[in-house]
């Protein structure tokens, strides 16, 4: 490794600290990590690390189909075979896009080493002739006006641009955010990881902070089996639960779970959080983006807003408990982030359904639907595959009302805790 210019004196047994970095132009949400990673060797150099960057295939929802889903799990089996192959002490995980996320994680938790991660942040907030719109909300909206002819092509272009304006992923509250949420409450990421927007400087300078704490961690013997605890899962599950989080999570969390022999089943996402409240008021099921939510207190605001009903001991990689982290993290602004006592909606947790059509469990998203959704009688409009769909979604003589479910075959993935 010499050939590369690396002086003798790294090869002095110091901790060796993998960067496992999902950059891609192919992913957008990803395509700032060069800069990120930059960050964080800055801060393996500073704290007597020695930083090597690895990379990884990058899952971005934008361009992939039929969807990303699909090679999660390759990805983290090259996460995976790529630390237990090298020689490393500790790993720094940078993900963005939608299933980045739980596949490094997945891989790193197989090899039980010391890991955090920072992810990428949220896009700049859209704004569009004096109105605000969100990636992932807005344009399949608008998408849906230019079918129905309501909305011009070329005002569809410029909203484009006026929606994805800087580096970053989604700024809904999608599977990106979610997951970087989960990351958060799980005690994966600093506080202020999830919210904090791509493109502010305090995104550089977290990464720059993440990369001195991998060293430390490294020596402390601080591996990922005493970040990710059962106490840590129903941290997340209730934090989910409060940010009206996608239900991609329940995927996600219970995959995770899995690798590190955490006991989690699709009950507990019913049990631990379908009664609570939904305090943060951001698209899709409300009205503001993830720009809102950091200025607002992120997080670690909603974490004390939730209160006794986090586990407050639960441990986080900067070495300090969830409690310890926001015992005194503020709220500044109360239109996002709401008191308990003052939910936007009082039942908004993931809710578990089960029967005939769904014997093994389905799972609903109270927070992102009308009061009308909640108790529904139509008629499935059932289409064998994507190209079924896409070859009679738009005739006339397709017997469809605004009563009828549409249902794709084939594309409802398995909840297995161990994927």
């Amino acid at each position: 490794m010499k050939n590369q210019g690396f002086p003798p004196d790294l090869f002095d047994g110091r901790p060796v600290i993998r960067i496992c970095n999902t950059w891609s132009e192919l992913t957008p949400c990803n395509a700032h990590f060069r800069q990120i990673a930059e960050r964080v060797k800055r801060g393996v150099y500073e704290a007597g690390g020695f930083p090597l960057e690895f990379p990884v295939m990058s899952l971005g929802e934008t361009n992939i189909r039929p969807t990303a889903m699909l090679f999660r799990n390759l990805v983290s089996m090259d996460v995976e075979e790529s630390i237990r192959g090298n020689p490393i002490d500790g790993v720094v995980l940078l993900c963005g896009c939608d299933k980045t996320t739980p596949s490094l994680v997945m891989g790193a938790a197989s090899c039980d080493l010391p890991a955090l991660v920072v992810s990428g942040g949220p896009m700049l907030n859209g704004h569009f002739r004096g109105q605000t719109i969100g990636s992932g909300t807005a344009v399949w909206q608008m998408s849906e006006d230019v079918r129905a002819g309501k909305m011009p092509l070329c005002d569809f272009m410029d909203a484009e641009a006026c929606m994805s304006r800087s580096a970053g992923h989604c700024m809904t509250m999608g599977t990106a955010s979610t997951m970087a949420c989960m990351v958060e409450a799980l005690g994966l990421g600093f506080p202020q990881n999830a919210a904090t927007p791509a493109v502010d400087s305090r995104r550089y300078a977290l990464a720059q902070l993440a990369g001195r704490r991998i060293v430390e961690m490294v020596r402390e013997d601080v591996r990922l089996s005493q970040i990710l605890t059962r106490k840590a899962f129903e941290n997340a599950i209730r934090v989910n639960a409060a940010i009206g989080g996608s239900s991609n999570a329940v995927l996600h969390l219970l995959a995770m779970a899995g690798r590190v022999g955490v006991k989690l089943d699709l009950d507990d996402f019913d049990r631990l959080a379908h009664d609570l409240p939904l305090l943060v008021d951001l698209m899709p099921s409300g009205r503001f983006l993830m720009e809102d939510f950091y200025y607002a207190g992120g997080i670690p605001a909603v974490v004390r807003e939730l209160g006794g009903l986090i586990h407050g001991d639960a441990m986080t990689v900067n070495g300090k408990t969830m409690a310890e982290n926001t015992a005194d993290a503020p709220c500044w602004n109360r239109e996002v982030i709401r008191e308990r006592s003052k939910p936007i909606r009082e039942h908004a947790g993931i809710a578990v359904l089960r029967g005939n059509l769904a014997p093994d469990g389905a799972v609903f998203k109270p927070s992102a639907a009308t009061p009308r959704l909640l108790k529904h009688r139509g008629r499935a409009v059932v289409f064998e595959n994507i190209e079924d769909f896409k070859a009679r979604i738009d005739s006339p003589d397709l017997a469809i009302d605004e009563n009828s479910v549409m249902v794709l075959k084939g594309c409802g993935p398995g909840l297995s805790g161990h994927a």
